[in-house]
């Protein structure tokens, strides 16, 4: 049955291709005589045809465990749609009602069924262990098998169990396949499968039609997403956010701007997520903006862009979706945005987690920091951490190496990285050899008595930012190597011990600098450059309007405001709206001659406004501010309506001047009445009225420490409201 001519003609009769791609002849010949098989296969190799072939020509039912439910749907209507006859794949999970449940177990022990995809959950639970005894399995495949792994980036603790399940089930030969996996998760999938004896085939995850970049996030962001897209108009492309608020928001940004966009995540109705899919499919959207929940199975071979608005969880997980672009082999761009504040809040997220998994994700996120920060090739670096070498210098597809640092000399900070995890006896991680290096002595050094060590502070001398950079690209240099089983710990490689008796030239590349990135320098967040003789102009005339209204500058206009107009050069009343601060109440008030100034000065100056940096924003009216200014209207104390809402005190004075400096008239008096001295409220009030700033350590300085940073924003927002709305 296995012979040249047989296996091909089945691929033809059942799929209709001409022959295999890659390992496949080879993993499905492996399937076919039986042996437990292990395929690590990038994102596009075509993984599922490695089980779907195989079921189809063997005796029985092949048990296929998945774990999204939408993947299942795609995959048995693929299946069906090539077959002859109803009912040669099935799914069986949560979706479906008994009716349906009962008629694909009929099918199955008729003999119909030769595929049957099951969520773990489904494979799990008791009577359906009961049914699959009676049930000829022919083989078992697991799907996105790194959801076995704690160290993969989707684990699932039900994927835990299959092997028990399939213990009582009955025992057939197990493939388990992934697109993703360290060495770490290939160990931790076979160990829990029991499959250690498996042939093992691993594709290589070289894509080289993919281009690389990792732009700094600046407050700017969504200006050079509409831009990019722009650029790109009309082609295929997901944007990954890690929230489903920002998934919405973005979306609706897209839209405003007449980009072809849907949100995609997992609070919408199944109904909603399916449609989304569909149109994305159809091309009557091009961009879709989602959570991760997107793209597992999704087989779109044009999509020409994957955006990450935020840095991934790990590099499993970027690989993974970033590989959804371009698997026609024709481009794909893959852009992430990183800011090192964005990597904090990841790792806070992670607090009141069980110690142990705080731990791996940590671990997880600092590799993806080490790739958005490095300055070497991002391919070889990506494909050094799954454990594949790749061997040019240069890529020539990615902006590291389109950009190349100038290389520095580095043989001596390597020297005392290599001689410093040989005397800490190859037992800790780099950030410990880096404060150990630095002779920085920790309570954790001291407490292992390190500070004592001949080497501890021979780097001192160094620049403190080699550090890294010098570790890098040692681990990529086979100089240094991480443990696998306690992860992260550094070890020597034999070459790095022949390093240290004749040491050579090292010459290595210093990192990207990704700090000050939320800086409040809005001539850079406003995204382009700032006109300085039209901003000039804007504040003078910003101060002859305060004198004859009688109110302080900042009152018509913020500092940002008027940077933003210099920028993007308004001139019509909507697009004023766009700019910072400004809402339509301000607009209307005080709008008219600023647009004025404007328009005159872009035609005596033969200004070309350009278009795309007129981008329109949405009205971020989320529903929680809409409650608060109900609440508000309600006159529910601040304090309690702090706590409805889930709030930190500050954090509602956050979005309550939110909602005043952008135009909305609030009255919170009734609140200021039960909680403040009317004296202190009179003193802050009148401060307000004769400063020419808002800034509120200014303000502070000015009234001394009796007067608390809450009773200044409080008046202060009554003030804005009150002079400003």
């Amino acid at each position: 049955m296995t012979n040249d001519f047989n296996l091909n003609e089945k691929l033809k009769h059942y799929f209709g291709f001409d022959k295999f791609k890659g390992d496949q002849e080879a993993i499905i010949r492996n399937v076919l005589e039986g042996r437990n098989t292990f395929v690590l296969m990038p994102t596009g190799g075509g993984k599922s045809l490695c089980y779907q072939l195989p079921s189809l020509i063997m005796d029985g039912t092949a048990i296929v465990v998945s774990p999204l439910i939408a993947l299942m749907k795609n995959q048995v209507d693929v299946i069906n749609g090539i077959s002859e006859e109803d009912g040669r794949a099935h799914y069986l999970n949560s979706s479906l009602k008994k009716a349906a449940i009962d008629k694909v177990k009929a099918d199955i022990l008729e003999g119909k069924t030769k595929l049957l995809y099951v969520a773990p959950e489904s494979l799990n639970k008791e009577e359906n262990i009961e049914f699959f005894k009676q049930v000829k399995v022919s083989f078992y495949a697991i799907d996105e098998a790194h959801c076995i792994s704690e160290w993969g980036h989707d684990f699932r603790p039900e994927y835990r169990k299959i092997r028990q399940a399939i213990d009582l089930i009955g025992v057939a030969p197990i493939i388990a396949l992934t697109a993703t996996a360290t060495d770490k998760v290939r160990t931790d999938i076979k160990k829990s499968l029991g499959i250690e004896d498996a042939t093992e085939y691993k594709s290589s995850f070289n894509r080289p039609n993919l281009y690389y970049e990792v732009r700094q996030k600046t407050k700017d962001v969504d200006r050079q997403i509409i831009m990019f897209i722009r650029q790109h108009a009309g082609k295929s492309g997901i944007v990954y956010c890690l929230s489903r608020k920002k998934v919405e928001e973005l979306a609706a940004v897209l839209r405003a701007n007449d980009i072809k966009a849907a949100p995609y995540h997992a609070g919408l109705d199944s109904e909603t997520r399916s449609k989304t899919q569909d149109d994305f499919l159809m091309e009557e959207i091009d961009v879709i903006v989602a959570t991760i929940a997107f793209g597992m199975g999704i087989d779109k071979p044009d999509v020409r862009f994957v955006i990450h608005y935020d840095i991934p969880k790990s590099l499993e997980g970027y690989y993974q979706e970033t590989g959804r672009a371009g698997r026609d082999g024709e481009e794909g761009i893959c852009l992430t945005f990183y800011s090192d504040k964005d990597l904090k809040k990841l790792e806070k997220f992670m607090e009141g987690k069980p110690v142990a998994e705080q731990d791996i994700g940590r671990q997880l996120l600092q590799e993806t920091a080490a790739y958005a920060e490095s300055s070497v090739c991002r391919r070889k670096m990506l494909l050094h951490y799954f454990g594949e070498n790749y061997p040019q210098d240069n890529c020539h597809n990615c902006d590291n190496c389109l950009h190349p640092k100038t290389k520095v000399e580095a043989t001596n900070a390597l020297l005392v990285v290599l001689k410093a995890v040989k005397a800490l006896k190859e037992k800790f991680r780099q950030e410990y050899v880096i404060d150990f290096v630095k002779g920085r002595g920790t309570d954790d050094l001291v407490s292992h008595h390190h500070n004592e060590l001949e080497e501890f502070g021979a780097g001192e001398d160094e620049d403190p930012k080699i550090w890294n950079p010098v570790i890098r690209q040692a681990l990529i240099a086979g100089l240094l190597k991480k443990d696998v089983d306690n992860y992260g710990l550094l070890k020597l490689t034999s070459a790095g011990k022949r390093f240290m008796d004749a040491p050579k030239p090292f010459m290595i590349v210093l990192d990207n600098d990704f700090r000050g990135d939320d800086s409040d320098d809005s001539h850079e967040s406003s995204g382009g450059a700032l006109d300085p003789t039209l901003f000039s102009m804007l504040k003078d005339l910003r101060k002859r309007t305060a004198r004859k209204l009688q109110l302080p500058p900042y009152v018509i206009f913020q500092d940002i405001s008027l940077e933003q107009m210099a920028t993007m050069y308004p001139v019509t009343e909507q697009e004023l709206q766009n700019i910072q601060g400004v809402g339509a109440g301000k607009a209307k008030r005080y709008g008219k001659e600023f647009l004025e100034l404007i328009k005159k000065y872009c035609e005596e100056n033969e200004i070309d406004r350009p278009e795309e940096l007129r981008v329109r924003t949405v009205a971020k009216r989320s529903m929680q501010k809409v409650k608060i200014i109900q609440g508000i209207d309600r006159k529910i104390p601040l304090d309690d309506l702090a706590t409805a809402e889930g709030l930190s005190f500050e954090e509602l004075l956050d979005k309550v001047e939110e909602i005043v400096y952008s135009g909305t008239k609030l009255n919170i008096d009734y609140f200021l009445e039960d909680v403040m001295d009317e004296d202190h409220l009179d003193d802050i009030y009148d401060y307000f009225s004769e400063s020419d700033t808002d800034d509120l350590d200014a303000a502070q300085d000015e009234l001394g420490d009796e007067y608390t940073e809450d009773e200044i924003r409080l008046v202060r927002i009554k003030f804005f409201s009150e002079m400003a709305n």
